[in-house]
């Protein structure tokens, strides 16, 4: 495991933490300290993201296709030096299932420009919603990415 982790969590991550976690990766690229995951507060184990979403970030380059589904459990959420969630109900369930990860656990649009606010779960909607989504994700992407760093040189 990376000195520092990032997991990015949804309800049974298919779309939205995946995403998140593959634009985040391509992002920060192949030099980077942080090591960046998803899982499901919900989520089963071993099911590829979702059509859509492997559509949406395939446009901008990005094979999601490695993706392979997991609940988030306790190990992971003890070694995450962050936890991000795409609701205010995610951090509710992160942090009754784990009550100590607290300090660690944020609202992913907590981040973005204008801060606050849930991303909404795109499941079985249209490819243009998928789109609206991704954007969403991404807004959040340059301020999580400037927090991190104060995380790692602080």
């Amino acid at each position: 495991m990376a000195d520092r982790l990032v997991v990015f969590v949804c309800t049974g991550n298919i779309c939205r933490s995946p995403m998140a976690e593959y634009l985040l990766r391509d992002r920060l690229g192949d030099d980077t300290e942080w090591e960046v995951a998803s899982a499901g507060v919900a989520a089963g184990r071993g099911m590829p993201a979702s059509r859509p979403g492997m559509e949406v970030l395939a446009g901008k380059g990005i094979d999601m296709t490695p993706h392979s589904s997991r609940p988030l459990d306790r190990e992971l959420a003890e070694d995450a030096t962050l936890i991000v969630v795409m609701t205010a109900s995610h951090r509710l369930q992160v942090l009754h299932m784990f009550p100590g990860a607290g300090e660690k656990v944020f609202v992913l649009k907590s981040f973005a420009p204008g801060g606050g606010g849930d991303v909404d779960d795109p499941i079985g909607s249209t490819i243009e919603v998928y789109h609206r989504i991704c954007g969403e994700i991404e807004s959040a992407l340059p301020g999580l990415v400037e927090f991190m760093g104060r995380l790692q040189n602080g």
